[in-house]
């Protein structure tokens, strides 16, 4: 497929770094109108949810940014890296093991994708799985599950720092480094918690850490949870793309074509359309993707447990779901040729509900 993509496909993306500045000066902006009382306090909660939103933004760019989707060059990138993931206080190291390496390379395979949530077996044997399944996996139309979404991202980072070296993501040496650099974001939001206060910093940092962690992980849990276990990683299978209307696509960097971005990580997802639309040309009915609103319903609907590889299920009630799979090709589906316009293209157009399952 790459020898179809045009080279900019793969070159940096490197104006997407102007993002950068302007989340943090529009952070910066609201921090300060927050903690000199410049916006009457029923607007505290509005400007917490701005920062939020550019939180999560920054956060999109040290994803790209870590991936060499940005700017070439190690330095550059660590430094990007580390003020956009600041925010959740991730260590670039740490993300680039965890994510980059283990989840990139084993993504959907059992007992290895560290963003995979539990199998029967280990439900059954590991106390802490049962722990977030029963009760705050979202899933299983439970409302708690939600929690998962308002503080999944803080929390899982930061089980990950202090898990690394067990798991084998990270060297001592490593390990100590990426406790170093999360330890400075820490120092960093101390600093700004004693600058501007106890109450201002609920709504500099704390609140909009909520928002950000809910838009993040919204991405997060749609982008495979809803997928079945693979022993080979195929994105085509085990990866599913979400849509949103287009000013918040561009808003969230395109963070939501995620097929797209499995394939080629190093591409900046500015070009996913281009991506999305070989896939088309090639593997029309593997391709699987659902509005981001849809697939959070689907979540919200469905539960947290693999029984196999394909199959959800309730543990307690014993009730199980299919997981997203392609359609099998038949005699009918034709090879499409061309590149599919997206252009007056709806999220529904694109691959209805009932096609990106597999089921009726």
């Amino acid at each position: 497929m790459r020898p179809t993509l045009p080279d900019a496909v793969f070159a940096p993306a490197t104006s997407r770094v102007l993002w950068l500045p302007v989340h943090v000066a529009i952070i910066a902006g609201c921090a300060w109108a927050l903690a000199t009382g410049q916006v009457p306090a029923p607007l505290w909660p509005v400007l917490s949810i701005v920062i939020g939103i550019c939180f999560s933004g920054v956060t999109f760019l040290a994803h790209e940014t870590l991936h060499g989707g940005v700017v070439r060059g190690r330095f550059a990138i660590r430094v990007i890296g580390w003020i956009g993931l600041l925010p959740f206080t991730v260590s670039p190291q740490l993300w680039v093991a965890w994510h980059n390496r283990v989840h990139h390379n084993h993504t959907g395979k059992q007992g290895v994708d560290p963003d995979m949530y539990p199998t029967m077996e280990e439900y059954r044997t590991q106390r802490a799985a049962r722990i977030m399944a029963d009760h705050f996996g979202i899933g299983r139309q439970r409302l708690l599950g939600f929690a998962s979404m308002l503080f999944g991202y803080t929390g899982q980072s930061t089980q990950m720092l202090f898990t690394a070296r067990k798991r084998g993501f990270l060297t001592p040496n490593l390990h100590r480094r990426a406790i170093a650099e999360s330890a400075l974001g820490w120092a960093f939001w101390a600093a700004v918690a004693i600058a501007v206060g106890f109450v201002p910093f609920i709504f500099v940092y704390l609140l909009p850490l909520v928002v950000a962690n809910t838009i993040v992980m919204a991405f997060i849990m749609t982008n495979h949870n809803l997928s079945p276990l693979t022993d080979v990683n195929d994105p085509l299978v085990n990866s599913l793309s979400v849509t949103l209307p287009r000013p918040l696509e561009w808003l969230t960097l395109n963070f939501g074509y995620h097929t797209e971005h499995h394939l080629f990580p190093t591409a900046s997802t500015r070009h996913g359309a281009a991506i999305r639309d070989a896939i088309l040309a090639r593997y029309p009915e593997r391709y699987q993707t659902l509005p981001l609103g849809t697939a959070l319903g689907q979540l919200y609907g469905t539960a947290r447990v693999y029984a196999d590889h394909t199959t959800l299920i309730d543990p307690p009630s014993g009730k199980t779901w299919p997981t997203l799979v392609p359609r099998p090709r038949t005699a009918a589906t034709p090879m499409v040729m061309s590149a599919v316009s997206s252009s007056s293209e709806t999220a529904n157009e694109r691959t209805s509900p009932q096609a990106a399952q597999g089921v009726a």
